[in-house]
């Protein structure tokens, strides 16, 4: 679809070509043409003059005064001028610009879709919650976070897959085992008490919450006092460890695709991190890295600072991860022979790429900051040519009443995000996460969110569309208001100040899309879609102090559908945006 900044990064590049036919093509290829630092300056700016002075021994300001005039040729530029050490500040033919709205008419929220990505396989991977409990709020943030970064790069042209790494292995999902089995000792009546169970347990009992009971009922209704012994007291582990904790991990991950519905999240692929240990993935990746000497004994230094009191010098299964930018080299193996969850993760990266994803994007808590430089070491000794990202979500801090929120009465010790759901509504909960970058911390005030007024953000923007098409409804009984109808309407009456400004803004969708896919930051269209609220807004505001300005104008037909065709493509620009986000546009505010 039509991004301006690409259509005139080509005739940039073009008018260089007339006046330097020397310049190489790779050359052209890098010049810049972005939205100018104050919008006083124009539409467009481009550093071509600057970057090409050196090359062509001639001073920037001066070639860029060849350029401006070159460009001032172009049926569709107002205006080039030169400012400062050299820079090109194009203002666009207003004429050009409004025949946009066509564009966006024919285009519907498809509008801003892009080919950027030219077909990319990308893999994004996001929440990967272990199945030890339901979602949490913090959950939610990476879970939406993933969920729109997804939609965002289909959107510009890659194809995507939306993953969820299970971690259905390792010591977390052995406690939740246990736990459950308590919750079935009791669906049976045993007369034992959790102090009693807690002493046996290795570890002591970690997973306390309600949300244990119905899985312990279900293990009771299915297998019946056969996983127990006499009086429904604990058997011997060996008996029923693994299959409660099959069956646990399958209920947890059942109540995670509900709870990740309820946010309208939804994976292409679920991979087991048991089920890659078990058809030897890890096995083989480290034994194929073991081949490249890239796996070794060694010893690893005491951790700086103090040195805790059980640490001891012992020989380790090493992996050689400063030789790919990490800090020190990585344990692969635990004392008892075990992978450790590294190795784990180097087979889980393994497996993406034999799948063919050589562009992997995943989201983790703030809390794997740590984790980030080994793992891309390790993609980096997969594959060399991979891309590897990771987006860190911080913290949410959930507020009601202007105190923290209480904590879920089922979970025990967090909010779920059913909670969250429940409070404010899915569309809610997706487009405030989106507010502001993943990787800065957040308050999430339930009573603020429920304001109408521009300090929320959800409402600002939703009450945006709905007046949109409550001005369609009620222009309905008298003008025709289909989009290829209002396509034909004459632009040329949109002249005043505050109709160019939202065209302006409107017109800058496509950008947006295709600079936030490339910069994985998916919270650019939340901040967009405020913009055009705000641009939208402030015509409505002003066509109610000067009558002409008014959308509907049924003694000035021509005038109203013009203002229809605005009206319509704002409509459009906003729903193509929340439509990207996840978001539900509403047709009306209640």
């Amino acid at each position: 679809m039509t991004n301006i900044f690409s259509i005139f990064r080509d005739v940039v590049r073009e008018a260089v070509a007339r006046l330097a036919p020397e310049v190489p093509e790779a050359t052209l290829a890098a010049l810049g043409v972005e939205p100018p630092r104050d919008a006083s300056h124009g539409d467009i700016a481009t550093n071509a003059a600057m970057v090409l002075a050196k090359a062509l021994r001639t001073n920037p300001r001066a070639f860029g005064e060849k350029l401006a005039a070159e460009l001032a040729t172009h049926a569709a530029i107002a205006r080039a001028d030169v400012a400062g050490p050299g820079f090109v500040n194009i203002a666009l033919d207003p004429t050009w610009l409004r025949a946009r709205l066509g564009d966006i008419l024919e285009a519907g929220t498809d509008y801003g879709s892009s080919t950027a990505g030219a077909g990319e396989r990308v893999n994004v991977e996001y929440v990967s919650a272990n199945p030890t409990g339901p979602m949490h709020v913090a959950h939610a943030r990476g879970a939406v976070v993933g969920d729109a970064l997804a939609g965002l790069l289909a959107k510009a042209g890659f194809a995507v897959t939306r993953e969820y790494y299970v971690n259905d292995a390792g010591a977390q999902v052995h406690a939740l085992a246990w736990a459950a089995y308590w919750r079935y000792l009791q669906a049976l009546g045993t007369t034992m008490t959790e102090e009693a169970f807690d002493a046996i347990v290795p570890g002591g009992l970690q997973y306390r919450g309600d949300y244990l009971v119905p899985v312990g009922e279900a293990l009771a209704a299915k297998h019946g006092l056969s996983l127990a012994s006499a009086g429904a007291m604990p058997a011997e582990p060996s008996l029923w460890l693994d299959i409660v904790r099959t069956e646990t991990v399958a209920s947890m991950m059942e109540e995670i695709r509900e709870d990740l519905a309820a946010l309208g999240v939804s994976h292409d692929v679920f991979v087991s991190e048991a089920a890659l240990i078990e058809a030897e993935v890890v096995q083989r990746t480290l034994e194929t890295l073991t081949d490249r000497g890239l796996i070794y004994t060694g010893v690893l230094e005491p951790p700086k600072g103090q040195k805790p009191e059980d640490w001891e010098p012992r020989p380790q299964t090493l992996f050689r991860s400063t030789d790919f930018g990490d800090d020190i080299d990585r344990p692969l193996r635990k004392s008892d022979g075990s992978f450790t969850y590294f190795a784990n993760d180097i087979g889980n990266h393994a497996d993406k790429l034999a799948r063919g994803f050589r562009r992997i994007v995943q989201v983790w808590g703030a809390d794997h900051g740590g984790y980030v430089k080994r793992m891309a070491a390790a993609v980096k000794a997969l594959d060399e040519g991979a891309s590897f990202q990771v987006l860190l979500c911080q913290i949410v801090h959930l507020l009601k009443g202007g105190e923290p929120m209480r904590m879920s009465k089922r979970a025990g010790t967090f909010v779920t995000l059913r909670d969250l759901i429940d409070e404010v509504g899915r569309d809610v909960v997706r487009f405030i996460m989106l507010t502001r970058r993943s990787d800065a911390q957040m308050e999430f005030d339930l009573d603020r969110v429920r304001e109408q007024t521009k300090d929320n953000p959800v409402f600002y923007v939703q009450y945006a569309h709905a007046r949109c098409r409550s001005v369609l409804r009620h222009a309905a009984g008298q003008f025709d208001t289909h989009p290829a109808a209002l396509a034909q309407a004459d632009f040329d009456v949109l002249a005043d100040e505050a109709e160019m400004a939202l065209i302006r803004t409107l017109v800058a969708w496509p950008r947006i899309v295709e600079q936030a896919a490339l910069a994985c930051e998916p919270h650019r269209l939340a901040f967009h879609l405020y913009d055009v609220a705000a641009a939208f807004h402030g015509l409505w505001n002003k066509g109610r102090d000067e009558a002409e300005l008014r959308f509907i104008q049924p003694e000035a037909p021509e005038a109203t559908r013009a203002r229809l065709a605005l009206v319509q493509a704002t409509a459009t620009v906003i729903a193509s945006g929340l439509l990207t986000m996840g978001v539900t546009p509403v047709e009306e505010m209640r």
